[in-house]
């Protein structure tokens, strides 16, 4: 019979066509030496991940949970409904991650320490903190990457050198203090705007080195308009964070 004391980690892992890597990846979570809850977030996906993961939840009751959504929505939006989700269960730390290995899950377990043990705020799996550590990217990607962040550090002030990074531990008392319903972006400039919006409030965050693997298996869901949107958002999101107050409520 499983274990189905509830994790104080969840890792949110938002799918669209994924049958290639589900159950691989949440083995390797599950076979941590921590023990991480899994949430997937599906988007209506026509290859049937969803019933692969319901498949998994039967064996393994109360460590994975699905929520199926009606389509494809954007990943801010699959990620801001795993947030309400972990914060209604009480999570103290809740794990943004991709399904298809392009983040490691025993990288996981730094993400979780930097939190737990060195009292970050947020914890973000960064690709660029000790150089490019990225493999099977091409070169155009890397660069493009990599100058994105070096432009988003420019114009927010943050210090952060991996700004888009999917791969992101944050605890629940951050996701409680930013107004969810108001993160305005869907794409890849949702990341961006998570960061900029805990570094106003003024969280500790803390980079944490990974190697980040391009997918093997399955489609990459990335596009030059995910991109675009982080370029042009980024002005925006510094000229509205000058007209507003980023006031923490004081802890009960």
């Amino acid at each position: 019979m499983a274990d189905t004391m509830q994790s104080d980690s969840v890792v949110l892992i938002p799918t669209y066509n994924e049958k290639e890597n589900i159950s691989a990846i949440i083995a390797a979570v599950l076979a941590l030496e921590h023990p991480f809850d899994i949430l997937v977030i599906d988007d209506n996906s026509p290859d049937g991940t969803a019933a692969i993961v319901k498949q998994l939840i039967a064996e393994h009751p109360g460590r994975i949970n699905i929520l199926e959504r009606k389509g494809k929505l954007g990943l801010g939006t699959a990620y801001i409904a795993g947030f309400k989700w972990a914060i209604e269960h009480r999570y103290d730390y809740i794990i943004e991650m991709d399904a298809d290995f392009s983040h490691n899950p025993n990288d996981l377990l730094k993400l979780h320490h930097a939190c737990h043990a060195e009292h970050a705020d947020v914890a973000i799996g960064s690709r660029y903190i000790t150089g490019v550590n990225v493999v099977n990217w091409p070169m155009g990607r890397v660069l493009m990457s990599y100058y994105a962040s070096a432009y988003v550090r420019l114009v927010t002030g943050m210090s952060i050198r991996d700004t888009t990074a999917g791969f992101v531990c944050y605890r629940r008392e951050v996701l409680e203090t930013i107004d969810l319903d108001n993160i305005r972006f869907k794409g890849y400039a949702f990341q961006i705007e998570m960061k900029f919006t805990a570094y106003k409030f003024g969280f500790c965050i803390k980079e944490v080195p990974i190697i980040f693997v391009n997918r093997v298996l399955g489609t990459s869901k990335m596009s030059s308009g995910i991109f675009g949107e982080a370029v042009f958002g980024v002005i925006r999101l510094k000229l509205s964070s000058m007209m507003r107050k980023y006031e923490r409520k004081p802890k009960a």
